[in-house]
């Protein structure tokens, strides 16, 4: 069958209204219907449809929680615009919302002590917009209001002081510069800088507050390697204004400090462990230097609470309690649903809260081991289209993954069905109708077949350091699903292979050098050929290697001269095709092992695109453009320009048995027919 190929992640684009496009030439169509391109000079191609869809995955997405006396407010992820909703929950009833003005994600929620305000902190792509806000809960019909901006795009983590003082941590400053630790007063209403203690780390996602100090947590959890910091503490002193490095020995093998928190005498801390697993540490708030450390089970460890003598907190797909007597840590049982990835945990009188990120909040008794189960859609929650990570189609179906979630598209009734998966699927493959996917983070190659009536499950999994799929793609040859990793601890990736029939799978680490991991795979007579790109700082950027994927053997490597990382590869014929983040194109001949072809197709592509071979053409998908490439001469053409898809990691593009493409534009899962003439 025709290979089914997606890739990458990209910036972040919000998306236009079904049917809505802006290009000149293209008709408004709406769900179902077809919209016909204009000739090749208005930047289309005579004969191209494109056919809207709908929205492609409809669910409300979350990613942070926090209980304020009887509600628990929970921020959105991946949504337009971004929103607070608030769950009473005596009644399981959404009660209020308000919508925030910037971002595309709420990862920080923390409320004052007296319970009156909450403050929010955003993920976005400008760094320039506002990224703190408060919501006064007095007044929840009047919106949140934008305090101001953090110097670093992103905030990870919020906490308020004791006297009311708010301190915010995050990730993404200008020009790559490392997390800050920044104090917002409300008493002066200004958010200040308190300096950055640690110069290596790439994101801080921790903070705590006494009334004498602020605790900051920080490590690399993202681009990672090349001598980036592992977990970092600090003690922040609110007197003198000075850090000091109070990491426990212990935790210092760890890829970050992941959660904070003051319960008690006490500073509670998680590590994400990654490469090992993550590490809970209690130490004495009036003595650092005493504390007792534990190891727990898998690579996170965050969302602290309190109940009778334990310390209940997220894994990456379980609740855990650290036992405070005895120092260990164990599984929390109960009668109840998988949890998936947790976005909350939180107390409320004997039972412990936890929000999933599948978009429910059980209410666990862990003394019954029994649990009460609110679906946040249900309950009133607002549902809406989310940007997404991937497409594959095959078996008359199309595949696109949300947060949490993968929406498959029945072709020809049009019906959208919700499969539930932990995490997201970064991509994806569809071979003999069977779903493969590589799912971060650190969920390994998951599986779902339509025809068996079963749910998704793992397939496979691999070492939890590399934990960022990339690429996924079929060997026909050998047989095997093949995906391309990155590692964001350590820098440098992995090939995973897997056999369906044999259920065997192998990983292939650093197949190319430790400083690049596997952005781009394709494969053609039983060779896979891998594309580098490197976020560690070193050299080199981009190199192509031709790979025995069963051997687990270096063939070949050709260096594509380009100034950025590979973004995607596709084949055709003898040729292997390249694009880089940069715009660059490069066209490989592996029967000679030679570049013979360079180009800047910046016009059209830069960032994380993506390429797929279909109906003997190649063509590939950006931000804003999708194109294609002339056989012979390997010019590069328009075939829907303003496209615009609304990619949350990376643009992607997919064909079925049939020849058709299918690409996201906005929030929207669009076909396209296209039949060049050369």
């Amino acid at each position: 069958m025709p290979q089914q190929h997606i890739s990458r992640r990209s910036v972040l684009r919000a998306g236009g209204a079904a049917g809505l496009v802006t290009a000149a030439g293209l008709a408004t169509a709406g769900p179902g219907q077809a919209a016909q391109l204009a000739g090749a000079g208005g930047g289309g191609s005579a004969g191209t449809k494109v056919v809207d869809l709908g929205p492609a995955v409809v669910r409300f997405s979350l990613m942070s929680a926090v209980l304020v006396g009887d509600t628990l407010y929970i921020g959105s992820r991946n949504l337009d615009p971004v929103k607070i909703i608030a769950l009473h929950m005596p009644t399981g009833k959404v009660v209020a919302e308000t919508v925030l003005g910037t971002g595309h994600s709420i990862q920080a929620l923390a409320a004052d002590p007296t319970g009156r305000y909450l403050y929010a902190g955003v993920l976005q792509k400008s760094v320039s917009a506002a990224n703190l806000y408060r919501w006064d809960l007095k007044t929840p019909d009047t919106p949140a209001k934008a305090l101001g901006r953090i110097g670093d795009r992103d905030i990870r983590d919020l906490t308020v002081a004791p006297d009311g003082v708010v301190f915010a941590v995050g990730s993404g400053g200008a020009g790559g510069a490392a997390p800050g630790l920044w104090e917002y007063d409300p008493a002066k209403g200004e958010i200040v800088s308190l300096g950055v203690p640690s110069a290596d780390a790439t994101t801080a996602q921790a903070v705590a507050a006494t009334e004498s100090t602020v605790f900051f947590g920080a490590g690399s959890i993202l681009h990672g390697g090349g001598g980036k910091s592992k977990a970092a503490l600090f003690a922040h002193d609110r007197g003198a204004r000075g850090f000091t490095q109070v990491t426990p020995r212990e935790l210092q093998r760890d890829a970050s400090i992941r959660e904070l928190a003051v319960i008690d005498d006490k500073l509670v801390v998680g590590t994400a462990g990654h490469a090992a697993p993550a590490q809970v540490a209690v130490m004495d708030l009036a003595d650092l230097g005493k504390y007792a450390v534990a190891e727990s089970r898998g690579t996170t460890a965050k969302k602290f609470a309190a109940l009778d003598g334990s310390v209940y907190f997220a894994g990456e797909s379980g609740l855990l309690a650290y036992d405070r007597a005895t120092d260990s840590i164990g599984p929390v049982e109960f009668r109840g649903p998988d949890l998936g990835e947790i976005w909350g945990v939180d107390r409320r009188g004997d039972k412990i809260l936890v929000t999933s990120a599948f978009g429910f909040v059980a209410e666990i008794d862990p003394a019954a081991r029994t649990s009460h189960v609110v679906e946040l859609e249900a309950a009133g929650a607002p549902s809406a289209p989310q940007t997404v990570m991937g497409i594959a189609a095959g078996g008359g179906h199309v595949y696109v993954s949300g947060t949490g979630t993968i929406a498959r598209h029945t072709l020809g009734r049009g019906g959208v069905d919700y499969i539930r998966v932990p995490g997201e699927a970064k991509d994806a493959v569809v071979v003999d109708r069977v779903l493969y996917t590589g799912q971060y983070s650190s969920q390994g190659i998951w599986t779902y077949d339509p025809r068996k009536g079963e749910t998704a499950h793992q397939a496979a999994a691999f070492p939890a350091g590399q934990n960022r799929p990339a690429d996924v793609t079929w060997d026909d040859v050998n047989r095997r699903v093949l995906v391309g990793v990155e590692s964001d601890t350590a820098g440098g990736g992995s090939l995973w292979t897997y056999d369906p029939r044999t259920e065997r799978s192998h990983c292939h680490v650093n197949p190319i050098d430790d400083g690049q991991c596997v952005r781009g795979v394709a494969t053609k007579d039983g060779v896979a050929y891998l594309g580098g790109d490197n976020n560690t700082g070193t050299e080199p950027k981009a190199t192509v290697i031709a790979f025995d994927p069963v051997a687990g053997k270096e063939l070949w490597r050709v260096d594509p001269q380009q100034s950025a990382g590979v973004a995607a590869l596709a084949i055709r014929g003898r040729h292997l095709y390249g694009l880089s983040r940069k715009g660059g194109f490069f066209v490989i001949d592996i029967r000679r092992h030679k570049l013979i072809h360079r180009a800047d197709v910046s016009a059209v592509s830069n960032g994380y695109a993506a390429m797929v071979t279909n109906r003997g053409v190649v063509y590939g998908v950006s931000d804003t453009t999708v194109f294609r490439f002339h056989p012979r001469t390997f010019a590069v053409s328009t075939v829907v320009p303003h496209i615009n898809g609304g990619w949350y990691s990376g643009s992607h593009i997919t064909n079925d048995e049939s020849g058709r493409l299918y690409t996201m534009r906005g929030r929207n899962l669009v076909q396209i027919i296209d039949d060049p003439t050369f």
